[in-house]
């Protein structure tokens, strides 16, 4: 029996090490590849990170074997060193770079890497360095009158996003992208300390991103897609702990009609640090009848740990490891205070890849609380709603390949608001520290209430990608109708002009991907000086220089 058994378990399908998120040049180079027809693959592309070995053609088997049993049942593997590295001269420019901190000055992540395969169980081993200047710059204007420092707070109150993560330098370790998987065929299920990215966006995912540093989590996931005779099916659940920064918003010792501004995140038992338990899936089902397309859900739920843990004792309900498999629809709710205390965010996406055109069309729509039921998500479906929308496209022009692509991403809420304030995405009323993970937030780079276009152009030569980049930021507009609607003023928008110059490459024993941006922000933290005798005179405008290296060396044994 114990002969068979090993047999068995040695036997298996076993899939390879995870591609770290935060490497781009591996990810641009695979869905790139895909839109010329050069990859083939039934990923949907909607859950991530993927697995190396299936794309090593492609990928050309960077990662260096170390041993290898004959049975090929034993494998270790050196996954190289990542080295990232980040500047901005003024003020921080943050997205999507894991566990990097907004910052001005110079900061990296330093990780190298070491995979174990030992029959079904994979070992990936991939701890990060991070250092971080962490240099003090201007934040929210002191200038503002004290009603507009109350209406600031009423965002930093209810979410953990400090301006900036104390006064120090940082120079920790951390898990980084670690993980333990047993692998069945398809299936893994493990604990992992990686960054995740749900839905097709490539920019601004709403749902799950790596703006922030990954987190400690269990995973049921497919890591190839499974084949059923209607299409193909990709899923992940997780369940994790989410932390907070433990770092304030400024000035903590303003007033506002003599009460405090700053309000301590607390749960209801009154304890600061509480952790959160966080639940989410994401389904992913792509049609056998229509070529290419990809749709699915995603949905979590978070809470405090005391309330998962049943010490909110006053309250009527009794709390469940499963939340976000109950009540979608608020009819369901059995208990108003209970249910009050979760936070919660539901959605649909899709990818349609269209090969003979060499492009793809995608799209996010969510919502960041539960509707009343099917008509109350039919009548008013712009309410508490996000969305992404993007676009891929390759032309081939005298037999050189430029790829277009356009990505746009509204956080900031809509009309509907007036009748029926939904609140900022990323904040709670009763989950103080919002969906955030150590100070930033777990879905779209450009944060709250913000809005984002992203225009780019890049030839494609090979692994070589070039190119340049538009981009527009609107900074937190809920914020900036709240404040200055009353007054009418329409002269204070906060807005970022962004060029961008990219550049990667893959060399004899690394890769590169490069970035350079000059960002020019018009009215920088919303100030305008009132002072001046002209009513339309113009604001802070302040430029700012953003760059960033992305290696990953290979060592060969």
């Amino acid at each position: 029996m114990r002969t068979v058994l090993i047999i068995f378990l040695f036997s298996l399908n076993i899939n390879g090490q995870n591609l770290n998120i935060n490497n781009d040049f591996d990810y641009s180079l695979i869905r790139n590849s895909i839109l010329l027809g050069e990859t083939k693959t039934n990923y949907s592309f909607n859950i991530r990170p993927l697995i190396a070995n299936n794309f090593e053609a492609l990928l050309k088997s960077p990662f260096k074997t170390v041993f290898k049993n004959s049975k090929n049942t034993i494998e270790i593997k050196s996954l190289g060193i990542d080295y990232f590295f980040e500047y901005n001269s003024n003020h921080p420019y943050k997205n999507n770079n894991g566990t990097m901190i907004p910052n001005k000055g110079y900061q990296h992540v330093f990780s190298p890497g070491i995979f174990f395969k030992i029959g079904p169980l994979s070992i990936q081993l991939k701890p990060e360095h991070h250092y971080s200047e962490n240099k003090i710059f201007d934040g929210f204007w002191e200038g503002h009158y004290p009603v507009i420092w109350r209406d600031r707070y009423k965002l930093w109150n209810k979410a953990d996003i400090p301006e900036r993560f104390g006064e120090k330098r940082h120079n920790s370790t951390n898990l980084g992208q670690s993980s333990i998987n047993l692998n069945w065929k398809n299936l893994s299920l493990g604990i992992s300390n990686e960054n995740i990215w749900w839905g097709p966006s490539i920019r601004n995912s709403i749902m799950m991103s790596n703006n922030s540093a990954g987190f400690k989590h269990i995973s049921f996931r497919t890591n190839n897609p499974i084949k059923t005779f209607i299409g193909d099916f990709e899923w992940q659940i997780i369940t994790g702990r989410l932390e907070n920064s433990g770092y304030t918003p400024p000035n903590t010792d303003y007033e506002y009609a003599g009460t405090k501004l700053y309000i301590p995140k607390i749960n209801q038992n009154g304890e600061t640090d509480d952790w959160r338990y966080l639940q989410g899936y994401i389904l992913s089902y792509s049609p056998k009848w229509i070529d290419g397309l990809s749709l699915g859900f995603i949905r979590w739920v978070q809470m405090y740990s005391a309330l998962i843990e049943g010490k909110y004792w006053w309250l009527e309900g009794n709390p469940t490891y499963f939340p976000a498999f109950q009540n979608l629809f608020r009819k369901n709710d059995r208990y108003e205070n209970y249910e009050s205390q979760t936070d919660q965010a539901a959605g649909i996406f899709f990818r349609w890849l269209w090969k003979d055109s060499k492009a793809e069309f995608y799209a996010e729509f969510h919502h960041n609380d539960a509707k009343q039921n099917l008509r109350d998500l039919l009548l008013d479906s712009d309410h508490s709603r996000a969305v992404t929308i993007g676009l891929q496209k390759v032309f081939d022009i005298n037999n050189n390949f430029f790829l277009f692509n356009w990505e746009w991403t509204q956080m900031e809420q809509n009309a509907s608001r007036l009748i029926r304030n939904a609140g900022s995405w990323y904040e709670h009323s009763y989950v103080f520290d919002g969906f955030t993970n150590r100070g930033e937030v777990l879905g779209s780079a450009i944060g709250p209430g913000s809005n984002s276009h992203y225009l780019s152009l890049n030839k494609i030569e090979g692994d070589m990608k070039l190119g340049v980049g538009i981009e527009i930021i609107d900074h937190d507009n809920d914020f900036y109708h709240l404040a200055f609607s009353s007054a009418r003023d329409f002269r204070r928008y906060w807005k970022d002009f962004n060029l961008h110059l990219n550049f990667n490459k893959r060399f004899q024993n690394f890769n590169l991907s490069s970035n350079l941006v000059f960002i020019r922000s018009l009215n920088y933290q919303w100030e305008l000086d009132d002072s001046y005798g002209s009513f339309y005179s113009p604001g802070r405008d302040v430029n700012n220089i953003h760059i960033s290296f992305k290696m990953t060396y290979f060592t060969d044994f």
